[in-house]
């Protein structure tokens, strides 16, 4: 677990420390297999493994890795005891944050003890929905709860940025409770969408006080899981979707991310030549939360018996927002226009600004936020819509009570914020 303290995340490191030796050893030997077969310059790759001496060099370099890695593994397992499960250490919450968005997949299922479990959260603290002492972990606990999901290589504690936190000043405005989850990103969407389902169903039934409505608030991937979560949810009957007032995105890639996009063409051109296909290993090690953010995949059917590193069109299964829930979008561009080229490929420096506003040329795919409930702030970058003062007020202006399960009157389709 994450939480066992400074030894468990050193033992973590090494872990990672012997796998990166080890691919970085498979590297070497490939592309000295390919030099040594003095391989044409464009064609299949060359065999991984080097032939004669070379072979037993490489070969010995792997076992004495391995032997070294299960040695230090089990000294710091000796160690951690001694270490306690309080220790921490200066900047540990974005490291591992961002270890998640980009291995996070392989954490877990190697067992890693760097791997973060789903938690709801409140000051850091994760609050156990499965005893007694919810009460007394949440005194001041509401009946309109407050749920901030973040997104990739970010954690829970990020939402506070530049002094501000939109869970915080949500909750004083609204009567609410916020509270923060924190999950793997690394791990597909629809994985974690079926994880926080359940999640939420246990949620509503520890709550000290009744639940009257949930709000779900997601940046960036944490809308996707947020839409993902109803879907699973309204697919196996769950019970929680019926107290959700409002869904809001704030600059969530509904239709995918051209960062991840680049990263998969890189690759695909690095196969071309068996004397660059060596490091073609370097492109997959981005975990499966980043290549569902491809195309915005939500489902387990838009990942499941495919190759995710392989060259393909958009086949995921249209999903609608969810009916009987608002919601709501809020993008962002980094200029001070709104042009053809921000809306195409710029936005907000991560995500398009259709792709924010579920604008897609398959009508199929087009996610129907209605008249009022999308946003565009301008002058602002992807993480900055989590300082934005403007967004606070947009969002008490949509989710505050007098405005009702309606928000905000119409005002065209998309309405421009300053």
């Amino acid at each position: 677990m994450a939480d066992e303290g400074l030894a468990s995340d050193l033992r973590g490191a090494g872990r990672l420390a012997i796998t990166a030796t080890l691919g970085v050893t498979r590297l070497a030997e490939a592309l000295h297999s390919a030099i040594g077969r003095l391989s044409p310059p464009v064609g299949p790759p060359a065999p991984a493994r080097a032939r004669g001496l070379s072979g037993l060099v490489y070969g010995a370099v792997r076992g004495t890795t391995r032997l070294v890695g299960g040695g230090l593994d089990a000294a710091l397992a000796l160690l951690q005891p001694l270490l306690g499960p309080d220790v921490r250490w200066p900047g540990r919450d974005p490291v591992l944050a961002a270890l998640q968005g980009v291995l996070g997949d392989h954490l877990e299922r190697t067992s890693n003890p760097l791997a973060v479990p789903m938690q709801v959260r409140r000051d850091g603290v994760a609050l156990d929905l499965d005893g007694a002492t919810l009460a007394s972990s949440v005194p001041d606990a509401r009946g309109h709860v407050l749920l901030m999901i973040h997104g990739l290589c970010m954690s829970d504690v990020q939402w506070r940025r530049d002094g501000h936190d939109h869970g915080a000043a949500l909750a004083r405005r609204l009567g609410a409770t916020a509270t923060y989850l924190r999950y793997n990103p690394g791990l597909h969407v629809s994985v974690n969408g079926r994880r926080l389902s359940e999640l939420l169903e246990r949620l509503v039934q520890a709550w000290p006080v009744p639940v009257t409505r949930l709000t779900l608030i997601g940046h960036s991937m944490g809308g996707l899981v947020a839409r993902s979560a109803v879907e699973c949810a309204r697919a196996g009957g769950a019970a929680w979707p019926s107290r959700v007032g409002a869904l809001v995105f704030l600059g969530t890639p509904h239709h995918g991310a051209p960062l991840e996009r680049g990263g998969h063409w890189i690759e695909t051109l690095l196969g071309v030549s068996p004397y660059s296909a060596a490091f073609v290993p370097l492109g997959r090690i981005r975990s499966a939360g980043v290549t569902d953010l491809r195309h915005g995949s939500l489902l387990d059917a838009d990942w499941q018996g495919r190759d995710r590193f392989a060259h393909g069109h958009d086949t995921r299964v249209p999903v609608a927002l969810p009916e009987g829930i608002a919601c709501y979008a809020i993008a962002a561009v980094a200029g001070q226009r709104v042009d053809p080229l921000a809306t195409r490929l710029i936005g907000d420096g991560l995500v398009p600004l259709d792709s924010a506003l579920g604008r897609h040329e398959d009508p199929r795919r087009v996610l129907a936020f209605p008249p009022g409930h999308t946003r565009i702030v301008r002058r602002t970058h992807h993480l900055g819509l989590l300082s934005s003062p403007t967004v606070t007020r947009q969002l008490l202006r949509w989710l505050a009570p007098a405005r009702g399960a309606g928000g905000a009157p119409p005002r065209g389709a998309v309405d421009i914020c300053q």
